[in-house]
């Protein structure tokens, strides 16, 4: 061992999550399926193409009302 390794230091925040990973194994499972639930879908590109198709191209001045 060198002279110059200092110990392992680990914040208050990893020593937390470390401890909770530990005391609930199950939270692994739980936040894949929470992404599964939100995030991973399958995406159909031709329908988000005719989506992108349709849309209405913004005018530069949203707010101003014409004083016509």
């Amino acid at each position: 061992m060198s002279i110059f390794r200092r110990p392992d230091y680990q914040s208050d925040a990893t020593q937390f999550i470390n401890q909770l990973k530990a005391s609930r194994p199950e939270l692994d499972a739980q936040q894949q399926a929470g992404r599964a639930l939100l995030w991973d879908k399958q995406v159909d590109r031709k329908i988000w193409g005719d989506y992108r198709a349709g849309q209405v191209e913004q005018k530069p001045y949203v707010y101003q009302t014409n004083a016509d």
